[in-house]
């Protein structure tokens, strides 16, 4: 009778290169679509924490006599201190400081106070993480949307809103 003997054999070390090289290339694409998710993601807790300003505000103007503060006149950055609803009201304070947080670190408010409209108007737009030239941009009439931003800096941030609603 004929034995069988079975000859146990590892992997050669090429082998194990290949694998690994495979897993690799693998885990690389696997970390540049990590990336891009995340960047997505702060753009959208952005748009949302606007959107929170946005319902926010017509509830601040429903409680004080339908007007949205009257202290901030040109477009800067959004104030620290003072009366309008970009400050004293602590929810829409909260709201601005998460979408700077998660965005790319700018933001800019405005009201428009003339003698006739003492705050009538307003206007919020923050940059978007994916890209610093890129801001959202929300105000008083309703419009939510995607403006570019001239440079990365306050003056390019601030340039987008102009009496207290979103540049077209």
């Amino acid at each position: 009778m004929k034995k069988f003997t079975s000859k146990v054999r590892g992997f050669t070390l090429i082998e194990l290169l290949v694998v690994i090289a495979i897993i690799g290339i693998l885990a690389s694409v696997v970390l540049v679509s990590l990336g891009s998710a995340r960047s997505k993601g702060a753009d959208a807790a952005v748009k949302s924490n606007l959107d929170t300003v946005r319902t926010q505000a017509e509830m601040y103007a429903s409680d004080n006599s339908n007007a949205y503060g009257v202290e901030v006149t040109t477009a800067a950055a959004c104030p620290t201190l003072g009366t309008t609803m970009f400050y004293a009201d602590p929810t829409i304070r909260g709201a601005i400081a998460g979408a700077v947080a998660q965005g790319s670190g700018l933001a800019a408010c405005m009201t428009d106070d003339t003698t006739s409209n003492l705050g009538s108007k307003w206007a919020v737009v923050s940059q978007l993480k994916s890209d610093s030239l890129t801001g959202w941009c929300v105000d008083s009439t309703g419009k939510s949307k995607q403006v570019t931003i001239s440079t990365n800096n306050q003056a390019g941030v601030s340039a987008e809103i102009a009496s207290g609603a979103c540049v077209e």
